[in-house]
């Protein structure tokens, strides 16, 4: 599904990702760890065709982000961790938008945007303009918005923050739901207890450089997933 290669990208002379490596398989929820800085935003963002990196790879389903873009792109939603949605829109007309772009069928969005909007509880809030939204309630938006066109593989930066936990339950469902008909899922977090219950495979990246990867179980052990983390920062300080 998602192969990144070696992936390496330069700020000045700061290298935020460096020769980084992973295979991301249908069906999977993949989870990212890193402190701030650690790179898990430059890689997001470079899976998902919004910065250019300077060596290795990314494909998805085999199509080169670098050289087919936009066949990647039909392919993913991107949820970054402050969603900049269009705030003149309303937001059905946002959701509208979206499915324009990725040819949703009118009567498949009716069905999905009704589907998740009611799940959300933001139906009736989708006359409004989203200048008027709350955080958690664009943050809801984003995410209908990335699951309308339903998508092979979802990117998601931090999707948890600012989400209540009644929205927090339903996102990781419908993720689970989505990986369970083939697609993958991957997303950064600061929530280790959330990563260590969802996720198939997990890696913990810190300056750049992956530290380690895998399955749950090949990461942590029989410890918890905080306390590896913990002890993998302290040893490559």
């Amino acid at each position: 599904m998602l192969k990144i290669e070696h992936l390496t990208k330069t700020y000045g002379e700061k290298k935020a990702v460096d020769d980084l490596s992973l295979h991301i398989a249908p069906g999977e929820i993949y989870g990212f760890i890193g402190h701030n800085g650690a790179g898990k935003t430059t890689t997001l963002k470079s899976i998902a065709g919004i910065l250019r990196f300077d060596e290795g790879e990314i494909t998805i389903d085999g199509t080169s982000v670098k050289n087919d873009p936009l066949a990647c792109k039909k392919k993913l939603a991107y949820i970054p961790d402050n969603p900049d949605l269009y705030e003149f829109m309303t937001g059905i007309k946002y959701l509208n938008f979206i499915s324009d772009i990725f040819g949703v069928s009118a009567d498949d969005r009716q069905a999905r945007i009704r589907k998740y909007a009611d799940l959300f509880e933001l139906t009736n809030d989708l006359a409004q303009p989203i200048a008027s939204y709350s955080h958690g309630m664009k943050q809801k938006l984003a995410i209908i918005s990335a699951w309308v066109h339903e998508p092979r593989l979802i990117i998601m930066d931090e999707p948890f923050v600012g989400l209540d936990p009644k929205a927090s339950h339903l996102l990781k469902g419908m993720m689970r739901e989505l990986c369970d008909r083939g697609g993958a899922i991957f997303f950064s977090t600061h929530v280790l207890e959330v990563a260590e219950k969802l996720c198939d495979k997990v890696a913990i990246i810190k300056a750049g450089k992956l530290i380690r990867s895998g399955t749950m179980e090949e990461v942590k052990g029989d410890d918890s997933l905080e306390e590896v983390f913990l002890e993998l920062e302290g040893e490559s300080c």
